[in-house]
Order: C-alpha cells, then structure tokens, then sequence
C-alpha cells in the first residue's frame, strides 16, 4: 500500500535540491559464479562467519559475512532461504552487525543472513572497465551459499543508502532473482537533479575518478538509465516491495545527515510514483525530518520485516 506525500512546505526548487545533493556528498555523510572453493571460514560466533570467496567478477577474493540458522548443524538435510543486507558507502560487510542485532534478531528463525561487501564506496554495480560488484553479489556469493551451505533459491534484498540502491537495482535488473526487495534511504534515481553530484563524491571521497563508475552522466546517459532503478523498474513487477526516506526537514542535532536525505527525498517520490503509473505494487514509508543514519533506518528495517519475512517464508 502506497502513501506517497506530497513535497514537504518547505519544497526545494530544483537548483537548491541539486546544491543540497553537492553540499551532502562533499561533506562525505554515506557514512559468473565462482569456480574455486570458498576458503576455509572464520567463526565469530555460534552462528556468525566471515568467509572470503574468490571472485572472477572482481579479480580478487572478497568477503561475505554470514549468520547461519540456529539448527544449522542439527538438520545437516535442510535448505535454508537467504536475507541479503547490503551495506553503505564508505563503510563495508560488517556494518549490520556492528550497527544493528541482527544475529540475536534472527535467532530461531530459518535463514541465512548474507552480508557482501561491495567496495570502499558501497555501490554494488558493475563498475566501467573495474569490479563487477553485482555480479559478485547476484550471482557469486548465492552460487557459494548453494554449495556450500544449502541455500534454496529463495531470496529477498534490503540495503541502506547506497546498499538500498543495490537492493532495488539488483532486483529489477534480475527479475525473479529476489522474492522481496527493501531500500532504506536508498539513491533509486540516478539520474534525478542532483543525485549525480552526489554519486560523484561518493566515488570521489574514494579517490576514485567519478566517470570510473558509469562514465560521463551526461555523454553516457545509456548507460546511467542502464544502472538506473527507476528506469529499470518494469524488472520489479511481481516482487515484493519496501521503500523509506525520510524529508530530512526540520531534524534536530547535527544538519548534515537531514541535508542528505532531503537531496534524495525527491527521487524517492518519483521513484514510487513510477511504480504506482506502472501498476507495480510496494509498500512505502515517507516521513518529515529523519537523517541519513542508523537510527532512522534501524526502525525501517522492523517494520519492513513483515514483508521481508512473508517473501522468505519464515515465521515474521
């Protein structure tokens, strides 16, 4: 069920969403299957592993953290659905459970939590001429966890900021792949005023070159529409759908995480009111104030849960 706002009283013109989305990244607030065994896991708790998994997508082993089932061991015949939680920028794989209780959250319930990396600027994409994080992350780690640790071929995708961009994008460039998908304050518009400037710092804090990403997003508009979750969204009909963004007005404490998430508010608007045009079912969460933080999107995540859940098969 949708219920899409309209722009807050304080609406932003496009020239001032565009400077807020410059002003947002430069302050820098993100806070083909493998064919070689995985190496040998290193066991953090009960249920918690860390494992690397050689990549030809990236030309190198990267790492996956893991919560496998609390009867894991006990039922050695059964297969498990997989939760994927996708991390932010300029953070990595361990930011959910250093953030969040996920492991005691999870406990009791049969899944598999998978949490990739996605690179030092958290956009899990397939980079011009670089890694091809999503390939790694949709194809590689769920061809491992099949293999290795008796994944079914039920999924579902949530992700923060730039993991909520993976989590949208993912599912509409693979139709089927995800039975639910879930952003949190996620970038689900590309090509959106401003939204440019931001994903060019992003990259850029990484002292990477921007066009090193998609390329120029003017002279290579294709391939930014290509990338786009927006442009894509036909990809997400059938799927399960969670989104949330906050306004960022009128937050109180630090300004800089409102200034970000009121940059992307707007393209989060549009995004769900393609998928309304389309007739593409989601359920949308847009409030006033929030900040582009933890403890905003800790919250969403419970009460995207439900419909995680329901998409996995397991007890909500």
């Amino acid at each position: 069920m949708s219920d899409l706002p309209q722009q807050p009283a304080t609406g932003m013109s496009r020239r001032t969403v565009a400077r807020a989305a410059a002003a947002a990244g430069l302050a820098a607030l993100f806070g083909a299957a493998a064919t070689t065994p995985a190496r040998a896991a290193t066991r953090l708790g009960p249920r918690t592993r860390d494992v690397s998994v050689p990549s030809a997508a990236l030309g190198r082993s990267a790492p996956v953290r893991l919560i496998l089932p609390s009867d894991f061991g006990a039922r050695p015949e059964k297969k498990y659905p997989v939760l994927y939680l996708l991390h932010g920028a300029h953070d990595d794989y361990t930011s959910w459970t250093r953030e969040t209780d996920i492991e005691a959250f999870t406990a009791g319930r049969d899944l598999i939590v998978a949490m990739p990396d996605a690179g030092p600027t958290g956009i899990p994409s397939v980079w011009r001429g670089g890694p091809d994080y999503e390939t790694f992350q949709v194809k590689e780690v769920p061809a491992l966890l099949a293999r290795d640790y008796r994944a079914s071929g039920v999924r579902a995708v949530a992700g923060v900021s730039t993991g909520g961009y993976g989590a949208m994008a993912h599912a509409a460039r693979h139709p089927g792949a995800f039975t639910a998908a879930a952003s949190y304050s996620g970038i689900l518009d590309t090509t959106a005023p401003g939204v440019p400037a931001i994903m060019d710092a992003i990259v850029a804090r990484e002292n990477l070159p921007a066009a090193s990403l998609w390329g120029n997003p003017v002279f290579n508009l294709l391939t930014w529409r290509d990338f786009n979750p927006r442009a894509r969204a036909t990809g997400l009909r059938g799927t399960a759908l969670y989104v949330s963004q906050g306004s960022g007005v009128g937050g109180g404490g630090d300004p800089l995480p409102g200034i970000l998430e009121s940059a992307l508010w707007p393209s989060a608007l549009g995004f769900a009111r393609t998928l309304a045009l389309m007739g593409i079912q989601a359920t949308t969460h847009f409030y006033g104030g929030g900040g582009h933080d933890w403890a905003h999107w800790k919250p969403e995540f419970m009460a995207s849960w439900p419909i995680l859940a329901r998409a996995l098969g397991v007890p909500e």
